[in-house]
């Protein structure tokens, strides 16, 4: 354990007071305007396409990520990078296909959309699901390997420090809401980068010695092949975490689809564009940072192989690399750290608090939420919901801050819990939405028992696999948990494509319109979506 020196201290300090107002001052209202639902829970939909993009990455990239998966690209190598190099190409897929029928329709939640398709009891059942897993799963992760970050880097008593990022998080976003979160968010990532680019930098040139960064490189390749594997081995004792072939054909599209299309924290930024083509570019900006990501924060965990080989646990190796940091420079890079952190949680609590007030909370109390741009428009309730969405806020916060260390505390690779974790529910959530993008005939009764066979069929095939009743070969195929959720994926598509035909929905239960929906993308979207495809196959025949 470290901590930080007078300037780092003096760094830190000036970003989080320079952060804080920033958020402030871009969230502020004009003279005589009270800040309504619509500015709040989607930045009044005016965010330009670079703020959606790096708000996205911002949003996506946290301590889970930079911990978490360097703690992964420690334990098991650079084959972890495949969540963050697939889900540049699910983003494209996202803005082709997704966005269209979203903003067409003035989509601003999830459930919207759900109720819009289907009808009003599963967008409940969803909203419920999707405010669990946010509170107890994502933000308690976000906030508990943080605060690890800074016990390991600054020395402050871990339950302080988780304290700390959770209520300065609150604070963040409690006035401005979404916008205050967007549009400081390309300081955050800004910062994120290049504090990353210093990480890797440092380590691999301590790596290499006089002979720098490149011989560093080629060192670390030769004292940790194994760690350079993209495709993993049946043999590999990783496999079960990433089979094989799986990541690029199997199971990880399940999980990305479902992440970056129907993940209301996440989409949640492309909805509130200024327009698709504003949105569109916005998904393309963030693919392409989802490029870079690996060597920010895998490359940095691999090389702990070599520079600190005996860690307790792998979460560990990120905020242990820090500590190569000159001061100054340790301040700069722990306030990109603290940046990440801040901004994923401060977005998962804008997420909570949109879903809850608009989608449970004024729907129970019988209020209009059916305005020109989809939010909330009788006189007398903008206030109020407001501060309803407010207060899910806190409460969100200090659940999370209490539940952190029983639910995240024992595990030794967070990201790979948090994966599996929410693979209980990815398979169902994908499946609803693409029968009711793309499939007319589906109708609520299929949705639902795509959700339910979802949650009931990975909790059995978890907890029994490998199972006396079934064949050795689909025995060895389940163990995996990423092929357990394309196995359930594809269980449940076929459930609710059966019994959408048999029961089926109301006449009006679809008000979704295709009307007007293009799939049509620009030029510069259609270069720029070569260009990533390109960049991919030449990163998995280097590392295949």
């Amino acid at each position: 354990m470290t901590s930080l020196s007078q300037i780092d201290l003096i760094v830190v300090i000036v970003y989080a007071i320079g952060i804080f107002g920033l958020a402030q001052w871009v969230s502020r209202e004009k003279a005589g305007h009270a800040k309504d639902t619509s500015d709040y829970f989607l930045a009044s939909k005016s965010l330009p396409w670079w703020a959606i993009g790096a708000s996205l990455i911002a949003a996506n990239i946290s301590a889970e990520q930079i911990v978490g998966m360097a703690g992964s690209g420690y334990a098991l190598g650079l084959a972890i990078a495949s969540y963050e190099w697939m889900a540049a190409l699910t983003l494209l897929i996202v803005g082709k296909f997704f966005l269209p029928i979203f903003l067409r329709n003035e989509i601003y939640t999830m459930p919207q959309f759900l109720e819009q398709r289907f009808g009003r009891v599963l967008p409940v059942l969803m909203a419920v699901f999707w405010l669990a897993l946010y509170v107890f799963v994502n933000l308690t992760s976000i906030i508990w390997l943080g605060s690890i970050a800074v016990n390991k880097v600054a020395g402050v008593d871990q339950t302080a420090a988780l304290i700390a990022l959770g209520g300065f998080a609150l604070l963040y976003q409690l006035y401005g809401g979404l916008k205050a979160v967007a549009l400081t968010d390309i300081v955050q990532v800004t910062l994120l980068v290049l504090g990353g680019l210093v990480v890797s930098y440092l380590t691999l040139n301590q790596i290499g010695g006089d002979q720098g960064v490149l011989a560093g490189f080629s060192v670390l390749t030769e004292r940790a092949p194994a760690h350079f594997d993209m495709i993993l081995a049946q043999d590999n004792p990783f496999y079960k975490d990433l089979p094989g072939i799986a990541v690029l054909v199997g199971g990880m599209w399940i999980a990305n689809l479902s992440y970056w299309g129907f993940n209301q924290y996440i989409i949640q930024r492309a909805l509130a564009a200024k327009n698709l083509g504003e949105a569109q570019k916005g998904v393309v900006f963030a693919a392409y940072l989802k490029l870079l990501m690996p060597v920010i924060i895998v490359l940095p965990g691999i090389a702990a192989v070599v520079l600190a080989p005996e860690l307790a646990k792998p979460d560990e190796a990120y905020p242990t690399m820090m500590k190569l940091l000159p001061p100054g420079l340790l301040g700069l890079v722990f306030a990109a750290l603290i940046a990440a952190i801040i901004a994923s949680t401060a977005s998962k609590i804008n997420s909570i608090a949109t879903i809850f007030t608009l989608d449970l909370y004024a729907k129970a109390r019988g209020m209009k939420t059916r305005g020109e741009d989809g939010i909330a428009v009788v006189e007398g309730q903008e206030k109020h919901l407001v501060l309803v969405g407010r207060v899910v806020a806190a409460i969100a916060v200090v659940i999370a801050i209490i539940a952190a260390k029983p639910l995240i505390g024992q595990s030794d690779q967070a990201f790979q819990f948090i994966q599996e974790f929410s693979g209980f529910f990815t398979p169902g959530i994908t499946v609803i939405f693409l029968l009711g993008l793309f499939w007319k005939p589906a109708t609520e009764a299929g949705a639902i028992v795509a959700a339910l066979t979802s949650v009931l069929l990975s909790t059995l095939l978890k907890y029994s696999v490998p199972a006396p009743w079934l064949p050795d070969a689909l025995n060895a195929y389940l163990l995996p948990f990423m092929n357990r959720m394309m196995f359930v994926f594809v269980v449940s598509l076929f459930l609710a494509m059966v019994v959408s035909l048999v029961v089926r929905g109301r006449g009006d239960a679809n008000r979704v319109t295709m009307e007007g929906v293009t799939f049509r993308t620009s030029g510069a979207f259609n270069i720029a979506g070569v260009g990533v495809i390109l960049i991919l196959i030449a990163l998995y025949a280097t590392w295949w």
